[in-house]
């Protein structure tokens, strides 16, 4: 037999979803333990007792009835410092000699045995719990027994949830004030959207509970928008990105010279090693288009036109005109007196964007502060 002991003194918040709780771990066939912090150190014979208590029901003096009909004996002393809610129900309960009846009804009989066995000894068979889970969630919340609901959320949340019940998890999380199951649920739910359309859970709850399917559908909704709205921004900042990085080649080409093109007073080296700009191989093919072509004015050449706008970008990111060997670089600077707000406004936002995604504010070939 399998036994497995796990402590409980912290109950986790949502979110962010945190780690599996420390696992003391002893095993015996399939048989799991959970105790509390303070039990840790309870032998194996103690624990064998408690179970021995339930199963035989020595002078028992309460009487469980389930839908079965089936009885359950417990002992009330127990079963009050269990769980509140059994004490309250044992002091309104009828009595009948030495011995009381309480009702457990609307859960199967087996399911009330595995929650019953639990408040003795904090054991239960794991092929139980994977059978009754929901059962025992639903029993845990209504009898306020907090440790065996966060044992059912842990095992729910470690496999035992399914695109197939994750719906009715869901609405039964939001019944039993589980936050962090409901939250799980409602990820895999907007994760698997059209699959869990398709279950049987959905098409129940579309008749029963309108109200939350149209919940449901808007947080989709919104979901979609959110991640179209971070799609958008990822493009946008890659845009920039590429051209800060031709900003950088086109410095690197006018300063130093790449390859084979370069300032008329370099002198290139046949083997010299590979550039480490990756924009340089693009932007060269345009400088010698830009030099060769006879349009060469904007408006007349597509890629001479934004040769100009890269020579102007340059000059608005450049941080030291004065020392700057691009072409153009102080004439652009003094053309921006003559521009108009719009588009010198346009030009200000291109500016702030491109430096801000690169986070180079003060780096040594532009500045904010130039912009």
């Amino acid at each position: 037999m399998e036994k497995t002991e796990r402590s409980y003194e912290d109950s986790p918040a949502p979110p962010p979803l945190p780690g599996p709780p420390t696992i003391i771990s002893s095993r015996k066939g399939s048989l799991v333990n959970r105790y509390p912090v303070q039990y840790r150190s309870v032998s194996m014979a103690t624990q064998g007792l408690w179970d021995r208590l339930f199963d035989e029901g020595y002078r028992a003096d309460v009487a469980i009835n389930t839908d079965s009909g089936t009885i359950i004996y417990g002992h009330s002393s127990l079963l009050g410092i269990a769980s509140p809610v059994f004490k309250c129900m044992l002091k309104q309960s009828r009595s009948e000699g030495n011995q009381r009846s309480i009702s457990i009804r609307g859960v199967p009989f087996e399911a009330v045995r595995v929650f019953i066995r639990f408040l003795y000894s904090s054991c239960y068979e794991q092929e139980e719990m994977q059978e009754y889970v929901l059962h025992l969630l639903v029993l845990s919340h209504v009898f306020v027994v907090p440790q065996l609901k966060r044992e059912c959320e842990w095992q729910l949340e470690q496999g035992l949830l399914t695109i197939e019940n994750v719906v009715d998890i869901f609405q039964l999380a939001l019944l039993c004030d589980a936050p962090r199951l409901s939250l799980i649920s409602h990820r895999l739910i907007l994760k698997s959207f059209k699959d869990a359309c398709a279950t049987d859970g959905w098409r129940v709850m579309k008749w029963s509970h309108p109200v939350l399917e149209k919940e449901l559908l808007e947080s989709v909704i919104e979901a979609d928008a959110r991640q179209k709205e971070r799609m958008r921004k990822l493009n946008e900042r890659k845009i920039y990105l590429q051209l800060y990085e031709a900003m950088e080649a086109l410095v690197h080409i006018c300063r130093d010279g790449c390859r084979t093109i370069g300032p008329h007073d370099k002198v290139f080296i046949e083997d010299q090693t590979p550039c480490s700009y990756q924009a340089c191989k693009g932007l060269e093919s345009l400088i010698r288009h830009f030099a060769r072509c006879k349009l060469r004015v904007p408006g007349g050449c597509v890629h001479c036109k934004r040769m100009w706008q890269l020579l102007e970008l340059h000059s608005r990111l450049c941080a030291d005109s004065d020392m700057c060997r691009v072409p153009l670089c102080r004439n652009f600077k003094q053309k921006r007196r003559k521009q108009n707000k719009k588009d010198e406004m346009k030009w200000r936002i291109l500016v702030r964007k491109i430096l801000r995604t690169k986070s180079i504010s003060g780096a040594p070939f532009f500045s904010l502060a130039s912009a």
